[in-house]
């Protein structure tokens, strides 16, 4: 914010259309947006939707919300009416590896701090409303348990949006009968809560509410499903998100508006920004520019597949962000900041099967070659080359360095590549069998050979049926490093099988999530956490965030 020549947000707003009676202010710089909006707009036409997508990243990302921003700084200063719409950062990454999620250099969106922090009280809100139905569970238990709970099938967790790998696996209720059960339970981090997802997915109040009713809590002694409506929590969960589900809007550091709300993580839930987001932002501007969480095989996936098919979201044109760095990775070198033509070479495959994922989809993508000061000319005419032989379009971007006028040349190669009608090709149909949708996203995005269901995920696909949910979309949870449910298996493994531990039911959010490999719903902190590195001087100026 110290760095930027912040414009007021009413100011930010103004040329787009939103009225001051729309607007929420929270000081000078943030807001929320009135779900009446849409009403107010129904019958104005859409703009065009720009989805960014990636390769697999290094730990620690390839810039991908710095692309997303840059190239929407681009399109403002070619005088285009565009407007960025991505996720809201966890305090999660933020504290352990990846550090903040604003963008970086001149590609951020403000005041990042805020943003990075507590903004406006959306994560602690769903944290809030998905411990309140924690707690109304063993309440209902405690006090003489009508539904006949079983304490040992209660499938909903709770929650914190913090790293913490010791509340993966906790015992409650110790300490007597007064304290309630003694039972074993856990704790997943707030983007992996279905919470999140759910507001991330919904409509509007009305369908909230309606999806806060479906979660499946828990099961009967005989074996019942219980939902959070049969505890009438839906109500009261809906008064902890009344703000929470209203879209945030801020600026990037150029001063375009840029909506951030909800904020699923990619390898465990969907990945993107709110529905509502994407549809305000698509009746405001004639450009729009979504991110979706890692790479074209999670985020995008589900992009395509789910997210656009639930919010009826058109999708015109796709950015898929590479760094030279990452490829090197891919291609074994030790060190991917120094130069390493070999490893390039062979890691260059991550990037042409993502390449291939897109055409898929129906997309013919435009490759954004995120510039790192690492990169040397050989290795940049390299890969360009590599791309030029596929008949891949492709932009450097140095966006981090020079905002908005480093990422022209991007800007001009995606407006060249929008298509006004595709049809999207989607991997499957809801109708299909369970296991058919899965092994579709494993054989076809992946580029597996097949999958391998445990003793655990058998027993889950059976209840699936019996519940009547098989008709649900997929929202696969694996690892971000990997077309595999393998993190060791870089660039573009072959012959591979996936393993399927178990399936989760998702029934409020509307989606069934095959747990990957060894997934993780909590992470915990690296071994030296970006926490260390961080500090606040007298004046309460932040560093190191």
């Amino acid at each position: 914010m110290e760095n930027f020549n912040l414009k007021n947000i009413k100011d930010v707003v103004d040329p787009i259309g939103i009225r001051d009676e729309e607007l929420e202010t929270y000081g000078n710089y943030m807001a929320k947006v009135s779900l009446g909006i849409l009403e107010r707009l129904r019958n104005k036409d859409d703009g065009k939707l720009i989805l960014v997508t990636s390769i697999n990243p290094t730990p620690a990302g390839e810039g991908k919300t710095t692309t997303s921003i840059g190239l929407t700084e681009a399109l403002g200063s070619m005088g285009k009416k565009v407007i960025v719409a991505i996720r809201e950062p966890s305090l999660g990454p933020c504290f352990g590896i990846k550090g903040g999620a604003t963008g970086g250099g001149k590609a951020t969106v403000e005041p990042s701090d805020r943003i990075n922090l507590f903004f406006t009280s959306d994560f602690p809100a769903v944290t809030a409303a998905h411990n309140l139905l924690s707690a109304l569970i063993n309440n209902h238990i405690h006090y003489g348990n009508d539904l006949r709970i079983d304490p040992k099938k209660i499938l909903f967790p709770r929650t914190i949006d913090m790293n913490d790998r010791s509340l993966r696996e906790v015992i409650v209720g110790t300490g007597g009968h007064e304290n309630g059960s003694m039972v074993e339970d856990k704790y997943v981090i707030t983007p992996a809560s279905e919470i999140m997802a759910i507001v991330g997915l919904a409509e509007g109040y009305s369908d909230l509410k309606e999806r806060l009713s479906r979660i499946l809590v828990a099961y009967s002694t005989d074996n019942r499903p219980i939902y959070a409506g049969d505890l009438n929590a839906q109500g009261s969960m809906a008064v902890l998100l009344r703000d929470a589900i209203k879209p945030n809007i801020v600026q990037t550091a150029e001063g375009n508006p840029a909506f951030i709300h909800t904020g699923p993580f990619g390898n465990i839930a969907h990945g993107t920004s709110s529905i509502l987001a994407d549809r305000i932002a698509l009746k405001l501007a004639d450009y729009v520019v979504t991110e979706a969480g890692f790479g074209s095989e999670l985020g995008a996936e589900k992009f395509f597949n789910l997210v656009s098919r639930v919010g009826k979201l058109p999708i015109n044109g796709v950015v898929l962000v590479c760094t030279i760095r990452a490829l090197k990775h891919h291609g074994g070198a030790r060190d991917y900041n120094i130069e390493d033509l070999d490893a390039l070479k062979d890691g260059s495959r991550n990037l042409l099967r993502h390449v291939e994922n897109i055409r898929r989809f129906g997309f013919d993508p435009v490759v954004s070659l995120n510039i790192f000061a690492s990169d040397s000319e050989k290795e940049i005419k390299l890969i360009g080359s590599i791309m030029d032989s596929k008949k891949i379009k492709w932009a450097r971007s140095e966006v981090f360095e020079k905002g908005g006028k480093g990422g022209l040349e991007l800007a001009s190669k995606i407006l060249e590549n929008l298509q006004d009608h595709p049809m999207i090709k989607r991997t499957y149909e809801f109708t299909q069998p369970l296991q058919e949708k899965i092994e579709s996203i494993v054989t076809q995005v992946y580029g597996g050979t097949s999958v391998e269901y445990s003793k655990q995920a058998k027993l889950a696909i059976k209840k699936i049926k019996q519940l009547g949910l098989e008709g649900l979309p997929i929202c696969m949870a694996k690892n971000q490093y990997s077309f595999s449910d393998d993190a060791s298996k870089l660039n573009a493994p072959e012959n591979f099988k996936v393993n399927v531990r178990d399936i989760r039911i998702a029934s409020g959010a509307g989606f069934l999530v095959p747990m990957l490999g060894e997934i993780m719903t909590m992470p915990g902190l690296p071994k030296v956490p970006a926490a260390n590195g961080m500090d606040v001087d007298e004046k309460g100026n932040i560093t190191g965030l």
